[in-house]
């Protein structure tokens, strides 16, 4: 049995929110990637993994890594949706910029109550996405599918729209900004360059125009394909 909900600590609930973020593409979370999200050592997360799984929150898969249970699922939705609406209502109502607002809600979504979070969303009208355009998992824990392809992915020629960007880093938050990559925003790679590694990149929006994007930022840039010829289209 997983132990009640309420009294999950702080470091449980950090392990249980970065193993669903790398787990979002389908593969199973390895220690070393574990240990590097959460700047620890490998040991420390080894330890941890055999508690989170004797309290019934992963799964073992073998030589891969750890997948989480549903248990351990609809808990990192419960922190992640506390994370994003934390972030939203730091934006929208206290005049927050949006790379400052990631560090105060690793804090606070620690601290913050179940009521507490649900009357900041109540009060921002249930938003569906936080500031970097992610979905925020709604109350019953249901969040809208998303895909991992990004904007460092696309090869020349291919367009997209920005779905969000990584919130985990100030520096690159202010980069993806001041080259316009905005949720929202259409994008179209015109060229690759190797050395240094850098995409020429057509930007759409208020903020448009051709842009020299470092491959670095582009790989903070998730990106919507648009849908294929025909598609969505009904029968007749």
């Amino acid at each position: 049995m997983a132990e009640d909900t309420a009294g999950l600590s702080r470091s449980v609930e950090d392990y249980l929110k970065v193993i669903y973020a790398l787990s979002e593409l389908g593969e199973a979370a390895s220690t070393t990637a574990i240990a590097q999200a959460l700047d620890v050592q490998p040991a420390s997360v080894t330890e941890m993994i055999k508690r989170l799984a004797e309290s019934g929150y992963l799964t073992h898969v073998p030589y891969r890594g750890v997948r989480l249970t549903e248990t351990g699922t609809r808990e990192a939705l419960r922190i992640l949706r506390r994370h994003r609406i934390i972030e939203t209502y730091l934006t929208e109502r206290l005049g927050y910029a949006w790379e400052e607002v990631h560090p105060e809600a690793e804090s606070l979504e620690h601290a913050a109550s179940d009521r507490l979070i649900e009357r900041m969303a109540a009060a921002l009208e249930n938003p569906s996405h936080d500031p970097h355009g992610a979905p925020i998992p709604t109350s019953t824990g249901e969040i809208e599918p998303t895909d991992s392809l990004t904007l460092s992915e696309l090869a020349p020629g291919e367009g997209a729209r920005v779905r969000a960007v990584r919130d985990d880093d100030t520096e690159g938050l202010l980069a993806v900004e001041a080259a316009g990559l905005l949720p929202g925003a259409r994008v179209q790679v015109l060229e690759r360059a190797l050395n240094p590694p850098m995409l020429k990149v057509e930007v759409g929006g208020t903020l448009g125009g051709v842009l020299d994007v470092p491959v670095a930022v582009a790989r903070r840039v998730y990106v919507v394909l648009p849908p294929a010829a025909g598609e969505g289209k009904g029968n007749g």
